[in-house]
């Protein structure tokens, strides 16, 4: 074991519930002690962590499909770092691992919680990104939950995003005849033409949805991508054509809402459109997981598939990402590096 390990770690907690948007003193970083793993379990200084929308729903205390965060106690997510100790085996110092424990400077955790990653094939921070979680999200949202097919008009919103992003390219890359995705700002729309092969793209603080997508998709759309809901997913069933598709990833519109947000008013279209709107948690797709990484490698490696981070540099920054994140000031995935 080596005698160099840090005493110290700083992690940040939940010290009260968000009302509406986070506030600064909602948050506390604390310093706790580290210890020499115990058996079967690995040290890990971690590099990087990702800050992600889903989090700001487990910062209520409502039940829901994964547990909030407890008051008083590190928060969790997705981080990338090197073990620095280990009395696990099949992992040494030095070793490149994806984790849960994200939110800190040192992770201890059972090994088994542990995956290998390999810095040789992409940089570390891209296993949170375009080879992570929402990398797989976009992926099996797309080709698994909205039943994709080679001729499908696609509309992807918050499609500058993690996930968005990879959506639209995925699309792209297995013959969709139309993408089009709408974003926050007009650099981002640029961005999502220019560089991300989108064939139209649209600011959605520039007028209505509804209009600016019946303008980018005059024959209609067959899948939507819905990462923020309210009026985007009421502009998407009317532009849905019969037998459209919808998979419902996020509803980022209304994560800070402290009344009751409307819904679509034209519900009543899923009916004679004979649509399907699912919900999916990238958890229920873990059976995809090779063929994704295998497929998202060989189009990263041939420069089919670009993606874009939002690096904020050091933990103390670590709230200031999240919220950033909520109010759109990243361009791809939101990520802190703590290098």
């Amino acid at each position: 074991m080596s005698a160099a390990l840090p005493t110290s770690s700083r992690e940040w907690h939940l010290v009260a519930r968000p009302h509406g948007w986070p506030k600064a003193e909602d948050f506390a970083l604390r310093e706790a002690a580290v210890a020499a793993p115990a058996e079967g379990r690995i040290l890990v200084r971690n590099k990087y962590f990702s800050v992600d929308p889903y989090m700001r729903g487990r910062m209520n205390d409502v039940k829901s499909y994964t547990p909030p965060f407890k008051l008083d106690h590190p928060m969790d997510g997705g981080a990338v770092g090197e073990v620095i100790a280990s009395n696990a085996e099949g992992f040494a110092v030095g070793d490149h691992v994806l984790h849960g424990l994200g939110w800190r400077e040192i992770a201890d955790l059972p090994a088994k919680h542990a995956v290998k990653v390999d810095p040789d094939i992409a940089p570390l921070s891209a296993y949170l990104g375009v080879l992570g979680m929402p990398g797989l999200t976009a992926y099996a949202g797309l080709f698994e939950v909205a039943s994709f097919k080679e001729g499908d008009a696609v509309f992807v919103s918050g499609a500058a995003g993690a996930v968005g992003s990879q959506v639209g390219q995925m699309a792209k890359l297995k013959g969709a005849s139309r993408v089009i995705g709408s974003a926050g700002s007009d650099e981002k729309v640029k961005l999502l033409v220019e560089e991300y092969g989108f064939d139209a793209a649209f600011n959605y603080k520039n007028g209505p949805v509804r209009d600016q997508l019946k303008a980018a998709a005059p024959d209609g759309i067959d899948v939507y991508f819905d990462n923020v809901g309210g009026e985007h997913l009421e502009a998407a069933i009317s532009s849905l054509n019969v037998h459209g598709r919808a998979t419902i990833c996020g509803m980022i519109a209304q994560y800070n809402a402290t009344e009751p947000t409307p819904g679509p008013n034209n519900m009543a279209m899923i009916i004679g459109k004979r649509l399907r709107l699912q919900g999916i948690l990238v958890s229920d797709h873990s059976g995809l997981q090779q063929q994704f990484v295998q497929e998202v490698a060989g189009w990263l490696a041939s420069g089919e598939l670009k993606f874009q981070e939002t690096k904020v540099e050091g933990i103390e920054n670590g709230y200031d990402a999240f919220v950033g994140l909520l109010r759109g000031e990243n361009t791809g995935k939101m990520i802190v590096s703590l290098v």
